[in-house]
């Protein structure tokens, strides 16, 4: 039996949902014609392996998320435990980024790069995609940047940044 739910509440148990569901926290950064910008983000996913593929979401069309909308290229920053105030700045669209006081620097090829205790992977975006209100990127990862050892990963759940690590490792 399926029970048809009313758009209101279907939205609000849809967050409750994946506001359950933890995700790994990602920044997505790219050049623009004003600078460099970049976002927190959860909707980061693996697509394919051969040929490396990922893809992720935007939910505004104004600001950073515009910006990287229309970038060619971008870097994605998975993030560690060990990033969580890079995490809340570029979650907060009146932080500052990319300030003399942060550490980065710029690629050969012109994009952003953080420095943090995780991968990065430099894309190359292939198509854009409306879906409901957000924007679906799919984009080929070109490069990866490897840390000296990664650290435990950082994931979002119920409104708030977690970590993973032995201590959330359930029993066989």
């Amino acid at each position: 039996m399926t029970v048809q739910v009313q758009a209101p509440r279907l939205t609000s148990d849809f967050k409750a949902a994946f506001g359950g569901h933890p995700a790994g926290v990602a920044i997505i950064a790219a050049e623009s014609d004003t600078g460099p910008v970049g976002i927190t983000a959860s909707s980061v996913a693996s697509v394919s392996a051969e040929p490396p593929l990922l893809a992720f979401s935007l939910a505004a069309n104004s600001g950073s998320a515009a910006a990287l909308a229309a970038a060619d290229s971008v870097v994605v920053h998975l993030l560690t435990a060990a990033d969580r105030d890079l995490a809340r700045i570029f979650a907060d669209s009146r932080s500052e980024r990319f300030t003399d006081a942060m550490a980065w620097s710029r690629m050969e090829t012109g994009e952003p790069l953080l420095v943090h205790g995780g991968y990065s992977l430099r894309c190359t975006v292939l198509s854009r995609t409306p879906a409901g209100g957000s924007l679906l990127l799919a984009a080929e990862v070109i490069e990866i940047i490897s840390p000296d050892a990664v650290g435990a990963p950082m994931v979002y759940h119920s409104r708030s940044f977690h970590w993973l690590g032995e201590h959330s490792v359930l029993g066989a």
